[in-house]
């Protein structure tokens, strides 16, 4: 049984978009109520199940991206490298997803360690990006993560991010 017409035209417009698409401009492209668009992109979600495509989401914005366990055909078709990344990078990056919107000197407060060349690493392979300003004093950048942060670790949304235990055995967003 073929997919809805709904579900056609919901992929053909999220296929051709260059950016994720929020959730009330999609139903007013394709010319639905909010419930039947969300029935959609159920359906396009399911169908991709089993295909080298994903539904990818971060708040109410949409978008088809390659499944994570495609990534290494996709890159050899490229002809890029995996995406490498430091043990610091890396540990910055984790901060940053469980903690933001997060400051660079919350990030060194946690780390321990100053942060300026991890932060302008990551922001430089779009993994992190500004995301406003705190209203404190100094007014310091907030950091929060990207949508190629969630193509890069096959996450459809934040929700996704692996559960953190403390020593304790207490869940937590990030130990403190």
């Amino acid at each position: 049984m073929g997919r809805s017409d709904l579900a056609n035209r919901t992929e053909a417009v999220l296929f051709v978009a260059e950016k994720p698409v929020p959730r009330s401009e999609l139903a007013r492209v394709v010319g639905c109520t909010p419930r039947q668009l969300e029935s959609a992109l159920a359906e396009l979600a399911a169908a991709y199940e089993v295909s080298g495509l994903r539904l990818q989401h971060a708040n109410d914005e949409w978008q088809i991206v390659t499944a994570p366990e495609m990534a290494s055909f996709v890159s050899t078709y490229l002809g890029a490298d995996r995406l490498r990344v430091s043990p610091a990078s890396l540990e910055t990056l984790a901060v940053v997803a469980y903690r933001q919107p997060i400051t660079r000197a919350e990030v060194e407060a946690v780390r321990g360690v100053n942060c300026d060349q991890t932060i302008y690493t990551l922001m430089s392979r779009r993994l992190i990006e500004e995301r406003g300003r705190k209203e404190t004093a100094g007014r310091p950048i907030l950091y929060g993560t990207t949508w190629e942060f969630l193509e890069c670790f096959g996450l459809a949304s934040l929700d996704q991010l692996p559960t953190v235990l403390t020593p304790e055995g207490v869940v937590s967003a990030l130990p403190e």
